[in-house]
């Protein structure tokens, strides 16, 4: 099991990932919305928002007015570090419930083809 620490520098990195997109790719695949990562194993739930200029850094605060997330994904510590190590592949992890991910299906879409 990951620490909370790594999971965080994992996030940081899914962020510089993000920021490396070309961004006429960003513009056509990319809806405002925002984004929790739910790290079951540690209790902890981590916050972001997506946009055409890419992924802003995720927090462990709750975004103003309590709404929730419009994409909402839930993965073990171990798994969140391999899936943005590039070694985990999101198809996979998600057919095997290694990932789960509560979005629309156009959001899915989406997602897949920025992952």
């Amino acid at each position: 099991m990951a620490s909370v620490e790594e999971c965080r520098a994992a996030l940081v990195k899914l962020v510089a990932q993000f920021d490396e997109i070309d961004e006429a790719d960003r513009a056509k695949h990319v809806v405002e919305r925002t984004v929790s990562c739910r790290v079951s194993d540690l209790g902890v739930v981590f916050y972001g928002r997506l946009h055409h200029g890419g992924l802003d850094p995720f927090v462990e605060e709750a975004p103003a007015g309590g709404n929730p997330a419009d994409v909402k994904i839930t993965i073990r510590s171990d798994d969140l570090i391999s899936l943005v190590d590039g070694e985990l592949d999101l198809g996979r992890a998600l057919f095997g419930g290694r990932v789960k991910i509560d979005a629309s299906f156009g959001d899915l879409l989406r997602l897949r083809r920025l992952l």
